[in-house]
């Protein structure tokens, strides 16, 4: 409670004194050196060429450096307390403050124990509490109740202050109640200067980070600045450098009355932010998806089914930032190896080594710090595998005999397998190297040109079976696949029966349902057919153009074409509508090409408006049949051509 006033009051006794202070937050620093030591030129001003400890060397007298969020670069805590630290001259005196206390080897070294000293942050004290109140214009003749109320807890007496602000009566009316944030909150947001305001206030309640473009998405205004101001000066906001956040308490306790007293509400906000978020990934740049992810997935943490991972993940999130991800360095391979054998046996570390050698550039390897390989993903590029491995490797054929029956490949699609993707410590589970593995497969499906299918492999499907359904991933193996003494079990997704834009529309209007309609609502029934099945179709339907009732088990009704003009939760007479009005429309684009205009003509007068036979048709068009069927044909072939680029998403 109070860090950041507390380290603000230190820079003003230091600037008062004339000495020299240099705050760094590290809420917004990425917990590893190289990024440390950024944020540190900035702050001391300095460029990147210049030795980031110079301008402290250089200053001679005494001063300060003060680090706040201290607990969200823990991962830096030994590097820190080991080499950064003791490196530092001796005039300069450093500040770390976070919500937790500091490590034991702190206090355990002889060296460091002599020199740090501990503060712990409490609830003010009377006097001190008065004083707050008296600088925030409160009337003395409120303090007592006050301080009786809030028991001196810094963050409630600035709401309260916060609160009467906002009253033309300055009179405070404590309540009998065991939460006193969440009291004063609830009183708070009773008070708010108006419905916007309140809107904004149970946005940032619900996401990580709030920004002006959010606002204006969920508001649906064009600009939101003078809301998102008054949202910046309250009490319970802090800055950073991707928008401002309500400190904790607030957080959820706002958020958790609004799921209480308006669940409606709450689930249209949800809904809206949701869709904010599936827009930013659809249209972002690589640097930006790991930011866009981790904002989407915490906006979900509460969904029965995410909840269990995203508890596990939020304590070793940021660890993950001090991960280097890139390609495997020449000594890394037999270290990937290791990882593959002790986590999977010999079998596949054989064909682990198979695939390196073969498609070294689909392995993405994350590493710490100092270099050591702490995990790494194969993608595997299963068209362009020779076929005789592919066939040889019990994971890559059961895939591939999955695309062969379900979903054959198309002129110029690509089918990805991750085929190998762990950490060295905690294979599969959930852990930072985990979560970067995560964002690496989504980038590869919003960025991959031509992508038709991927799948991927685990080894404990009940972990992890629930949620690969819930990201719209289907079972390809009938009961595992074994790789030597090993099981696995194969997951997938045809990004042609559902695109990655279509894909994060489902998962965020699946939000928090869960249940078997969270999987099972909007199967997406796209067929996907090969080139000449999609012909054969197109023919069988032209011929019942005219009577709908034939066409209902036509496989088009499914395919990606019909799919895309009714939506994924079309029902069969809307289906089948829309398929005939494809093909009388596709027909009469043939007339608008001198060159297709007798061939426009041949099926327009034997599907779209029929003579009585062919050969009528022949003669009504004045040519010999021979002729006629040639045209007609050809003109089957054309509107063929037509609606397969558009299945195949070529226009």
């Amino acid at each position: 409670m109070g860090k950041t006033e507390l380290l603000q009051a230190f820079v003003r006794c230091c600037d008062e004194s004339g000495c020299a202070s240099y705050h760094l937050d590290a809420y917004d620093i990425d917990p590893n050196p190289e990024a440390f030591r950024a944020a540190l030129r900035h702050t001391v001003g300095v460029d990147a060429e210049t030795p980031v400890l110079s301008p402290l060397d250089e200053t001679g007298d005494r001063a300060v450096l003060l680090i706040d969020a201290y607990e969200t670069i823990n991962a830096l805590d030994d590097w820190l307390r080991t080499a950064f630290l003791p490196d530092l001259p001796g005039h300069v005196i450093v500040v770390l403050a976070g919500r937790t206390e500091p490590a034991a080897e702190w206090r355990a070294d002889s060296g460091w124990g002599a020199l740090v000293e501990t503060m712990s942050l409490r609830n003010l004290d009377g006097e001190a509490g008065r004083v707050l109140l008296e600088r925030r214009g409160v009337p003395a003749d409120q303090h007592e109740a006050i301080l009786d109320f809030t028991h001196g807890h810094p963050l409630a007496l600035s709401l309260v202050a916060d609160l009467l602000d906002q009253r033309d009566n300055q009179t405070f009316e404590p309540e009998a109640a065991p939460d006193v944030v969440k009291t004063l909150l609830e009183q708070f947001v009773q008070k708010v200067p108006g419905p916007a305001h309140r809107t904004v206030l149970e946005t940032a309640a619900l996401v990580r980070y709030t920004t002006e473009p959010l606002l204006s998405a969920v508001l649906n205004v064009s600009q939101a600045h003078e809301l998102f101001e008054w949202l910046r000066g309250l009490s319970f906001v802090r800055p950073g450098d991707r928008g401002v956040t309500l400190h904790a308490l607030t957080r959820e306790a706002l958020a958790t009355d609004l799921r209480w007293r308006n669940p409606d509400w709450h689930d249209t906000l949800h809904e809206r932010i949701r869709q904010y978020y599936t827009n930013r990934l659809k249209r972002t740049s690589d640097p930006g998806v790991p930011d866009a992810l981790s904002d989407f997935t915490y906006l979900l943490r509460r969904h029965p089914l995410i909840q269990p991972f995203y508890d596990r993940l939020q304590s070793q999130w940021n660890d993950a930032h001090g991960l280097i991800e890139d390609a495997p360095h020449e000594d890394d391979w037999s270290a990937l190896l290791e990882m593959v054998a002790r986590h999977e046996g010999d079998a596949s570390a054989a064909w682990a080594e198979h695939w390196f050698d073969r498609q070294p550039g689909g392995v993405r390897g994350y590493r710490a710090a100092d270099g050591t390989p702490e995990g790494f993903m194969l993608t595997l590029s299963l068209d362009e595998a020779d076929a005789e491995a592919r066939r040889a490797d019990p994971i890559t054929n059961v895939a591939w005999q999955y695309l062969e029956a379900h979903a054959p490949l198309r002129a110029g699609e690509q089918a990805s397998l991750f085929r190998f993707w762990m950490a060295r410590d905690t294979y599969q589970s959930v852990s930072p190297v985990q979560s970067l593995i995560f964002i690496r497969q989504v980038r590869h499906y919003l960025q991959t040109p031509g992508l038709a299918h991927t799948a991927l492999v685990c080894r404990d499907p009940e972990t992890w079976g629930e949620l690969f359904a819930y990201a719209g991933m289907e079972r390809l193996d009938d009961g595992g696949v074994s790789v030597g003494d090993r099981a696995f079990a194969l997951y997938g997704h045809d990004w042609r029966a559902q695109p990655p834009a279509q894909w994060l529309d489902q998962l965020a209007e699946r939000g928090f349902s869960s249940g078997p309609d969270a999987t099972e609502k909007n199967e997406d029934r796209v067929i996907v057919l090969s080139r000449p099945d999609f012909e054969d179709a197109l023919r069988e339907a032209f011929k019942d153009l005219h009577r709908p009732d034939q066409l209902t088990e036509t496989p088009l009704l499914y395919s990606r074409v019909v799919t895309s003009e009714v939506g994924p939760d079309a029902d069969v007479p809307d289906r089948i509508e829309a398929l005939r009005h494809l093909l009388e429309t596709t027909t009469e684009r043939l007339a608008d090409d001198p060159r297709d205009e007798k061939y426009h003509r041949a099926v327009h007068r034997t599907y779209v408006q029929p003579a009585p036979t062919q050969e009528k048709a022949a003669e009504q068009l004045g040519v010999p049949f021979s002729t006629f069927r040639r045209h007609l044909n050809r003109g089957l072939e054309r509107v063929a051509d037509i609606l397969w680029e558009r299945e195949v998403g070529a226009s």
